[in-house]
Parts: C-alpha cells; sequence; structure tokens
C-alpha cells in the first residue's frame, strides 16, 4: 500500500499569511505520527518567482518526508532550478521521475514562461514517453500543474491546460497509468481523463469559489486542504481530502 498527501499552490510571497498557511499545512504533515511515503506539490510554490521566495520554500520543505514536487504558472525556472534543485539555470522545462516505494512519478512542467495557462511541450511529452516504457508494469502517476480538462469554473478553465489532445493519447497507449494529479484550480475536484481518476488537490493559499456558491472568485479565509491519496495492493485509488485548520 501507498500513501501519498497531495498539496498545491502554497504560492509563498514576502507576506506572513502565505508563509503561515503553507507552514500549518507542513507542519501538519511532518507531524503525523503514521507513516506517509512522500508529499507531492503539485506547482505554484513561489508566487512571483522569486529567488528569496524559493529560499523560504526549501526551508518549508526540509524534514525527513520524502517530498517531489513540480512548477506553475506562478513559479521560474531559473531560481527554481537554482535553489530548490541545486541546478544551473536554464527556462528548459523541469521534468523529473522518481521512484517511490512500488510506484513511479513523473513530474512534468506544465507552465509556459510569462503565461498563466498550461502546455506540455514536445519534449516533455518525450521524456513522458521514456518515463512509461521504462516504468514497464509499474504503476505510474502522471503528475503537473495544469488539468488537462475543463473543471467548470470559468476562472481556471480559462487558463487550463492546452493541447491536452497529445497527453490523452499518449496515456492511452500505456496501461500502467493509474492516474493524473494536478493543482491550478485552488478547489478540490476529481474527475477522469481518458477513463482515468483525474485529481485535483485543494489550494494551500486560497480557495476557488464556485460560480454557484458566491459572486465572490476567491475565498481568502477558508482554511487550506490537502489530500491523501491511497495506492493499494490490487492498484485501486483511494482519495480523503482533509482541512487543516489552525491548531488551538
Amino acid at each position: 500500500m501507498l500513501v501519498l498527501a497531495h498539496v498545491s499552490d502554497i504560492h509563498i510571497d514576502s507576506e506572513p499569511r502565505s508563509i503561515e498557511r503553507a507552514a500549518r499545512v507542513f507542519d501538519y504533515l511532518k507531524g503525523l505520527p503514521g507513516e506517509i511515503d512522500a508529499i507531492l506539490v503539485t506547482g505554484d510554490l513561489a508566487d512571483h518567482g522569486l529567488a528569496e521566495e524559493y529560499e523560504t520554500v526549501a526551508k518549508l520543505f526540509s524534514g525527513p518526508r520524502t517530498l517531489l514536487h513540480c512548477p506553475g504558472n506562478h513559479d521560474s525556472r531559473g531560481p527554481y532550478r537554482e535553489i530548490l534543485l541545486g541546478e544551473s539555470a536554464s527556462d528548459e522545462p523541469i521534468n523529473r521521475v522518481h521512484r517511490v516505494g512500488d510506484a513511479v512519478f513523473a513530474m512534468c512542467d506544465s507552465s509556459i514562461p510569462g503565461r498563466s495557462d498550461g502546455f506540455l511541450a514536445e519534449e516533455t511529452l518525450t521524456w513522458l514517453e521514456t518515463v512509461l516504457i521504462e516504468a514497464d508494469d509499474t504503476p505510474v502517476f502522471v503528475c503537473f500543474h495544469h488539468p488537462p480538462v475543463v473543471l467548470h469554473v470559468p476562472f481556471v478553465d480559462g487558463i487550463k491546460q492546452h493541447g491536452e489532445e497529445r497527453l490523452a493519447a499518449l496515456i492511452m497507449r500505456y496501461p500502467n497509468v493509474v492516474a493524473v494529479l494536478c493543482g491550478h484550480a485552488h478547489t478540490g475536484a476529481t474527475t477522469t481523463f481518458t477513463g482515468l481518476p483525474l485529481l485535483v488537490a485543494p489550494g494551500v493559499v486560497s480557495t476557488l469559489m464556485l460560480p454557484w456558491e458566491t459572486d465572490k472568485i476567491v475565498d481568502l479565509d477558508a482554511p487550506p486542504s490537502i489530500a491523501f491519496h491511497i495506492l493499494d495492493d490490487d492498484h485501486r485509488l483511494t482519495t480523503h481530502y482533509r482541512v487543516i485548520s489552525p491548531r488551538l
């Protein structure tokens, strides 16, 4: 059995608010009495893509638990690489593969520098296919920031991942893909993509409101939330969502 904590959209900036909310989430995860296999953070780690923001992110990410991450549209590839990955600055897509237990995680870069919407570059799709081939029969989670589907929330649907038919054609060729994990929407959501689970993590920094809930777009006061994904020995995936309230 594999247990994953799925976090997204921490949007760290210079303000105490974003840092407190993210720290609340990571303190909760680091303090869990039971074991989890990994923490996944699906993008928008920094709010302005600044080096000092990534320095704060690096401190939040420190600790003994396995932590995997990928960039979002608010991230900047240069300082992201330098501070979080210890690499030279480059504007190439940041794609990384990790093996955790009996599963493989393809952390893909769906960002387009200077834009809010998403797209998987051809080099990213080529890289992903190599990951899927080399994984053989091992379960694979495909992870990125931008949802490749409409979530029926106008604000986020306008800046979704485009060109998703290319990703769909690729995934359909490889039955070892068990789910697609993403963020960007600032609201927890579950749907399907090519018949597989597509699971959207809630936002940490804020919650996007649904159009039939209220006239405002975002709620800055709602507490941060996360998702727990469990892949059992039969490769059945179960997800629980958890609100992280302030400690009293």
